[in-house]
């Protein structure tokens, strides 16, 4: 007889905390439905050069990455919501990288500004140094020049299985959700990627 109430205490507790967690406060982190309408479109939209593009069909909020600005300061991902991002991981040592960073820098010239920038963050953790000669050298004139020495940002992906290698991209809506990725380089200022752009960023 005296198990009985504390069963009872024990389901009221459960049914409490359900209730607690399916509360609409606690779904903030969660995508809107507008972001999984930018997925569908983007699914369309991933073949010919971006056809390595993976698509999420439920967006999830991208990741808690932080890294340095060309200034010196720190920033994160979520510093850039409301603008849509393509977010690339790179290193001077990555052979694909130097062939797709400017593609990179082309497409920033065609398609940022207000509502779009490419993000690309130079994870060298030694001779930081090489970085902006690698830049130079290729001719990039419209990338701002973020950096991630730590290398932490690679490891976060790497450990939610985003990031198997270098060059990684994501693409990351308005909301700060994570739409896509891609593993390895891509031409990002060919007519697919730039289509895809646009797409994501509500064009």
């Amino acid at each position: 007889m005296v198990l009985a109430p504390l069963a009872l205490a024990a389901l009221l507790a459960a049914a409490v905390l359900y209730e607690k967690s399916s509360a609409p406060g606690k779904l903030a982190a969660d995508c809107p439905a507008a972001s999984q309408a930018t997925s569908a479109r983007l699914a369309l939209l991933a073949k010919g050069e971006i056809a390595a593009l993976a698509v999420d069909p439920k967006p999830i909020a991208a990741p808690a990455i932080s890294f340095d600005t060309p200034e010196g300061g720190k920033t994160t991902l979520a510093d850039f919501k409301g603008r849509a991002l393509l977010v690339n991981l790179w290193a001077t040592w990555c052979v694909p990288c130097r062939a797709e960073m400017p593609a990179l820098d082309r497409l920033q010239a065609k398609a940022g500004g207000a509502d779009f920038q490419v993000v690309a963050i130079n994870v060298d953790t030694a001779r930081l140094e090489r970085a902006r000669a690698f830049l130079d050298g290729i001719g990039v004139k419209n990338l701002k020049r973020y950096a991630d020495p730590s290398a932490d940002s690679f490891e976060t992906l790497r450990l939610a299985g985003k990031a198997l290698g270098l060059p990684t991209s994501l693409l990351i809506d308005k909301d700060g959700c994570e739409i896509g990725v891609v593993a390895g380089p891509a031409n990002w200022d060919a007519p697919d990627a730039v289509a895809a752009v646009t797409a994501l960023a509500g064009g």
